[in-house]
């Protein structure tokens, strides 16, 4: 059985990333870089499977559902 999608902070994906906060936010919007999810009122965190996929291909990264 595979592991359920981990949700992880935002220290954690700059970590992962090398990208600085603003850099991070700025791709975002731009729509390339996966967006957050909510986790609660005031908290919100990635899917590590989207990091992942990020990761795997920068440049080219689409969000899930778009070529």
């Amino acid at each position: 059985m595979a592991d359920p999608d981990r949700i992880i902070r935002l220290k954690t994906v700059l970590a992962r990333t090398g990208l600085s906060r603003s850099t991070l936010y700025r791709k975002i919007r731009e729509g390339s870089f996966p967006p957050q999810v909510r986790i609660s009122t005031h908290g919100a965190g990635w899917r590590e499977s989207s990091i992942n996929h990020w990761i795997a291909d920068p440049v080219g990264y689409r969000p899930e559902g778009l070529s």
